[in-house]
């Protein structure tokens, strides 16, 4: 079987979908790797050291992916690439499936198309989790941005001059990107507290080191997936009251919320980054979805009212290396699932529950109605 690992073209992705550590893995299994020339240039990797590893590499995307079966990538296909790619192709990669206007002519193109961020948060699936391994990198260069527009030392520093108190950081949001920002900024010496709509958050906080930030609430915030789910109004309205306070007081606010389809919750309101002090920084990690906070600016840094306002949409392709490497060992393990070494191409099975889940397309037929308007290519609801 012959699998391709494209270039990406995606503006500012700089990650790539194979590296010469899985590269052996998937050799190893009997397949054949095919690598675009310069694909790993931005995550460190040579051309030579993918050959070494040994992989073949092309020169343009319709030859890796001539033959190919299997198509790894990090963002879905472009309208372009679609063009290229041949009828029962399986495509695994961020296909981001709420918002992509294209996933009907992948259906169209008779593609077979695996959305990574679709598996499910279940034990045997953990080490395919792609969300969780690049919120990771997300949450810990969230702290590093903040610091580059940040003029103050984080930790408190003693001197013959006096006293320098430490940053107080405020981290909205306590999932997996939440949870590297608060022990990335501890271990950097800043004060600093969290919050987050489920309750079940507040021992892995202050495991850390981090006070809570809790709305007196019966409401429970955590959805049957694990994820945060869109609150009542009264609670939003006690929940904009004490985040306003909290904000006032800090120096450094890394916003991570995120609720699944939907528009990303605004926390920090204008009126509370004007009560901040000049000088602060908020790093908002949910700008692609709308951001935490409506003065947020796609991939842009700006200062209003002498906050500085950090919207980086994909801050995980900063570090391309290891979020290559991560993304990298998520996909292998995901496809391992599907190889046999005693048949040819992939065995799609779909009682297992990992591939069903993440399954968007297959031959012709859409498998998840909902992300393709209601209907089916058949034209069933």
């Amino acid at each position: 079987m012959r699998i391709a690992v494209p270039a990406e073209t995606f503006a500012n992705e700089t990650r790539v979908a194979a590296t010469p550590e899985t590269v052996k893995k998937y050799i190893a299994s009997g397949c054949d790797v095919v690598v675009q020339k310069g694909a790993g240039e931005a995550s460190n990797i040579t051309d030579e050291m993918f050959i070494e590893a040994g992989a073949i590499v092309a020169d343009s995307f319709a030859d890796v992916c001539k033959g190919a079966a299997l198509v790894l990538k990090v963002r879905s296909p472009s309208k372009d690439e679609t063009a290229q790619l041949e009828e029962n192709t399986v495509v695994a990669g961020f296909f981001s499936p709420f918002t992509n206007p294209l996933l009907q002519s992948y259906n169209d193109a008779g593609l077979t198309c695996f959305s990574m961020e679709m598996i499910p948060r279940i034990s045997r699936a953990q080490s395919m989790d792609v969300l969780s391994s690049q919120a990771n990198v997300a949450g810990y260069k969230a702290v590093l941005l903040a610091l580059e527009h940040y003029r103050s030392f984080m930790p408190m520093l003693m001197t013959a001059a006096g006293t320098v108190h430490p940053a107080k950081v405020l981290v909205m949001g306590a999932g997996v990107a939440g949870l590297q920002a608060i022990a990335t900024a501890r271990r950097l010496g800043a004060m600093v507290e969290a919050f987050d709509v489920r309750p079940a958050a507040k021992e892995q906080v202050e495991s850390l080191g981090a006070g809570f930030v809790e709305v007196p609430s019966e409401e429970d915030g955590e959805d049957a997936g694990g994820y945060a789910k869109e609150m009542s109004d009264a609670y939003k309205q006690k929940q904009a009251e004490l985040i306003h306070q909290h904000a006032a007081a800090a120096d450094i606010i890394i916003t991570t919320a995120l609720i699944p389809g939907r528009p990303a919750p605004v926390l920090i309101t204008e009126e509370a980054v004007a009560a901040m002090k000049p000088g602060s920084v908020i790093v908002d990690m949910a700008v692609e979805t709308g951001g935490n906070c409506p003065l947020s600016e796609m991939d842009s840094v700006w200062r209003k009212d002498g906050v500085t306002l950090i919207g980086i949409s994909n801050i995980p392709a900063l570090m391309a290396a290891d979020s290559s490497s991560l993304y990298a060992r998520n996909l292998f393990n995901f496809v391992n699932l599907m190889l046999n070494s005693e048949k040819e191409g992939l065995n799609i099975d779909m009682d297992d529950e990992i591939i069903e889940a993440s399954l968007l397309c297959r031959d012709g037929e859409v498998m998840k109605p909902q992300f393709f308007g209601g209907e089916s290519a058949g034209g069933e609801a």
